[in-house]
């Protein structure tokens, strides 16, 4: 049998075709392969192609490479793209539920066959060993099994929110999920969480009628991330430790976060979805610390009533803002969501994009608050760049990460008492924030620290990437044991 050091690891990654999943697997690529490792990289081909759409043109093509520049520098990473089981002119949003069972029970066919080739191929150097699959995928484990892979399932939120679904099970036990009456008191129960509010559980399992379409497939991937043989997280041990520490008494648990870009700089690789707004030159203009960053990310729905209530109380609030409204950031048909003659009004102050790279805004000298959805990639980058929240979670894991922020890391605010937006709330909110964010500017300094400590040669996440990579190999090494075994 070949020692453990000598094994060449090649590993399949494909991400859920969203935003902040593929960012996450891009920049989790990159590390590993920087670590000696073998990618093949798999995005749908209409990722692929939104990927494209937003390049310049001089890269928009069909069969660009988006790893060209990794490649370059030496890195082995090898890059395909399959179907999702839909033409590429399918309107995927505007057909959700469609989509989903798409995803359900035909995207697997598209990745055994893949998966199935390259296996099976014989110019694979080194073979494939390995698959990293998102945990919101419903399929991993039945095609690492089939090929006799081993199985790790990427979970790309904070681990509260993974072990909130791990636990469904005492959750409806205890009467807190899966019924139109739930217990609405304090849960104490989940391992290694202190307690936590009902309203502080991801809103899949907050519902008081779980058993839509997207409920079935959120509750299937997580029960088929329990088979796989190890689970990698974005997080830090130092940030959720208890949490942590009970998971991987049940299951190989590796906080590896947090993952970003080399450097924390936009990456030369491409990883947005949609075109982008460059603000440099109007935030240069700014003081330090002066302007409020808000985004709701890129994939939250907010109501138009909501969009109306914010920009009034911009207005009311007088502070300086840069504000991302994408498109179809609410269900709305009305091209023109902001009020009228909003942008003339605040044109000194503030400044409204369609999409911009958040890497390169939060981490502007200029930005001294981030007004944000909680969604988790935002909520590592403004503690990167030591930014103070004030949160509006709309839905999936963004209220778990509201938890961590506000109550737990004491690094950002609330921005309302309930769900419903009111423009005097807001504005005063805002005023009540910039008076009070020095106090969270002191806690956020320790946050960073934590952040940065992980990832350092012996910090944690640095531990945990060669204890991974160790435990994979064994893993491999008792895989190809077994299979001798099984053939004499």
């Amino acid at each position: 049998m070949e020692p453990e050091e000598n094994i060449k690891l090649h590993a399949i990654m494909i991400p859920v075709p969203l935003q902040g999943h593929i960012v996450q697997f891009i920049n989790l690529a990159i590390k590993l392969a920087s670590k000696g490792l073998t990618i093949t990289f798999v995005n749908t081909h209409i990722t692929h192609q939104r990927l494209m759409k937003a390049q310049p043109v001089s890269e928009n093509s069909s069969d660009y490479n988006i790893f060209s520049e990794a490649q370059k520098s030496g890195l082995d990473i090898r890059y395909t793209t399959i179907s999702d089981g839909f033409p590429l002119n399918f309107d995927r949003m505007g057909n959700h539920d469609q989509f989903m069972e798409g995803l359900f029970h035909v995207f697997s066919t598209h990745v055994d066959d893949l998966i199935g080739n390259l296996v099976n191929s014989n110019n694979q150097n080194p073979p494939v060993s390995f698959l990293i699959a998102d945990t919101f995928f419903v399929w991993p484990s039945a095609i690492a099994k089939k090929y006799d892979l081993v199985n790790i399932s990427f979970f790309t939120e904070a681990a509260l929110a993974f072990t909130s679904y791990y636990h469904m099970d005492l959750l409806k036990i205890n009467g807190h999920f899966g019924s139109q009456d739930n217990r609405e008191d304090t849960i104490d129960y989940i391992p290694g969480v202190q307690a936590i509010e009902l309203g502080d559980l991801p809103s899949y399992i907050q519902d008081s009628e779980p058993w839509g379409t997207m409920h079935r497939y959120i509750f299937k991937s997580l029960e088929d991330a329990g088979k796989a043989d190890m689970i990698i997280c974005n997080t830090v041990q130092e940030l959720e430790s208890s949490t942590i520490a009970a998971l991987q008494e049940k299951k190989p648990f590796y906080a590896l976060g947090p993952i970003f870009p080399n450097g924390f700089t936009k990456s030369t690789i491409p990883t947005n979805l949609r075109m982008e707004s460059d603000p440099t030159r109007w935030l240069n203009g700014k003081p330090k610390g002066s302007v409020m960053y808000i985004s709701f990310g890129s994939l939250a729905n907010i109501s138009r009533q909501d969009i109306l209530e914010m920009a009034h109380g911009l207005l009311l609030s007088r502070v300086s803002f840069i504000w991302v409204v994408r498109p179809d950031i609410t269900w709305s048909l009305e091209s023109n969501l902001l009020p009228p003659r909003f942008e003339d009004d605040v044109k000194d102050r503030g400044l409204v994009v369609s999409w911009c790279s958040q890497i390169d805004v939060i981490s502007h000298p200029a930005i001294g608050g981030f007004l944000t959805h909680c969604g988790w990639n935002s909520v590592l980058e403004s503690s990167w760049c030591k930014v103070p929240m004030l949160c509006f979670p709309i839905f999936t894991d963004q209220f778990t990460n509201r938890k961590l922020v506000v109550n737990e890391w004491k690094v950002g605010f609330d921005l309302s008492s309930g769900r419903i937006l009111k423009r005097h709330e807001i504005a005063q909110k805002i005023d009540c924030f910039i008076t009070e964010a020095n106090k969270l500017r002191i806690n956020l300094e320790e946050t960073r620290k934590k952040l940065e400590d992980a990832l350092s040669e012996n910090g944690s996440s640095g531990r945990n990437y060669k204890q991974l990579i160790c435990d994979i190999k064994s893993k491999i090494q008792q895989k190809s044991k077994s299979n001798k075994t099984s053939f004499i």
